[in-house]
């Protein structure tokens, strides 16, 4: 893949943007930890990021086509930028009474980060070319999968030397370059009608996902792939290798650390075999949902640790094998002016269903035991194969807009 200058910018601009935001949710973590004493109040923290996101989801669609994407991307940047520099401010002064204004602010910057990830996805074929996009979207989940992995063991080692009011003031920093970054990007051709009402553009994305056949098996096979993704949480996964392998809680980063491993690993494939990977996009989809499955299966028999973190890292190389064609196919299944609306609609479902995912699954692990809700997950996968197996001359790139 060649140099080019827009992509660039823009998978620096959402990297710095990455580092920023695991730095600052540790920082706030380990601020209301030290207020409250309370791992409830803690866990509040993701609860109130991804509740936000959602709604910022279900909105998004009412900027598209008022506001050029290029500007919306960097516009939320430095929006969150000004958020944090006031979370910096008020952290300063913050005391057990009063730091529910933290879950304010950052229920803010999380409506803002909702915004700008589907843009981010959509704004990748606008600034490659069709035939790049499977390297494209592999080196963009390559760096993402590096930056998560890395970024939770460097943030909670930086809190050993700083406190967590400096580990903001440094992330307003990086969301200042990144708003730097991507305010040089070039400006797009965004085409979507503006005339429409309000109603409608929040109805757009929906209706192209319920009128376009490939989209609509997606919507599925993305909502199955949340329920059943829910196991991996960080909660499910403490009880596991406590209940079932029976070891000390290193393990549970060894095998978060094993999972990301096999993510970058899958991207890693799926760029150097990028030609090859195109031309069978169904069928990777395929293989990947299907060993997982497999997979799942056995880790939630499992009782060797050695064994759960090959288990781990091999979940997290198919699932990658499957994510990226996955995403190849959505970008070229409709017109790049409807991207937007998709993606704002595909992350309504993620989140919406992830958040009661979450609680659900922690319900049935203390209600069924632990290994029973792998069990439920492999068989979330399992229907995913099947419908993926039944549908597979839907999935391939096709060229509508691009």
């Amino acid at each position: 893949m060649k140099w080019n200058k827009n992509f660039t910018l823009l998978l620096l601009g959402h990297s710095l943007a990455n580092i920023g935001d695991v730095l600052y949710v540790v920082s706030v973590i380990s601020t209301i930890f030290n207020l409250t004493s309370s791992a409830t109040a803690s866990s509040i923290v993701p609860f109130t990021i991804t509740s936000a996101m959602f709604v910022s989801s279900v909105l998004t669609p009412l900027l598209v086509g008022k506001v050029n994407l290029k500007w919306l991307m960097a516009g939320s940047q430095i929006g969150k930028t000004i958020l944090l520099v006031i979370l910096g401010l008020i952290v300063l002064g913050i005391t057990a009474s009063n730091y529910y204004l933290i879950f304010l602010l950052i229920g803010l910057i999380a409506l803002l980060d909702g915004c700008a990830n589907p843009i981010r996805q959509t704004l990748i074929p606008h600034y490659v070319t069709s035939e790049e996009l499977i390297k494209a979207n592999g080196i963009t989940e390559t760096v993402t999968q590096i930056v998560q992995a890395a970024m939770w063991f460097v943030g909670s080692s930086l809190l050993l030397i700083l406190s967590p009011e400096q580990l903001i003031w440094i992330v307003g920093c990086l969301f200042a370059i990144s708003s730097t970054l991507l305010c040089l990007l070039e400006n797009v051709t965004d085409l979507t009608t503006k005339t429409k009402g309000k109603l409608d553009q929040l109805k757009q994305g929906w209706r192209v996902l319920s009128e376009t056949p490939v989209l609509r098996k997606i919507a599925w096979i993305d909502s199955l792939e949340t329920i059943a993704g829910t196991v991996w949480i960080a909660a499910i996964l403490y009880v596991f290798i406590n209940d079932a392998l029976h070891v000390d809680e290193k393990w549970w980063g060894f095998i978060n650390g094993a999972y990301f491993f096999g993510l970058i690993l899958g991207s890693v494939y799926c760029i150097n075999y990028s030609s090859f990977v195109e031309k069978k996009l169904g069928t990777f989809i395929f293989i990947g949902s299907f060993t997982c499955f497999l997979v799942t299966i056995w880790f939630g028999l499992n009782s060797n640790p050695i064994i759960a973190l090959l288990l781990s890292t091999f979940i997290g190389i198919f699932g990658q094998i499957k994510h990226i064609p996955q995403q190849t196919v959505i970008q070229t299944s409709v017109s790049k002016e409807g991207l937007s609306t998709v993606y704002t609609s595909l992350g309504a479902i993620g989140t919406g269903i992830f958040g009661v995912g979450s609680l659900l699954v922690g319900i049935l692990a203390d209600m069924l035991g632990v290994r029973i809700v792998f069990f439920l997950s492999a068989l979330m996968l399992a229907l995913i194969s099947a419908i993926v197996y039944k549908n597979k001359k839907l999935f391939v790139r096709s060229v509508i807009g691009n």
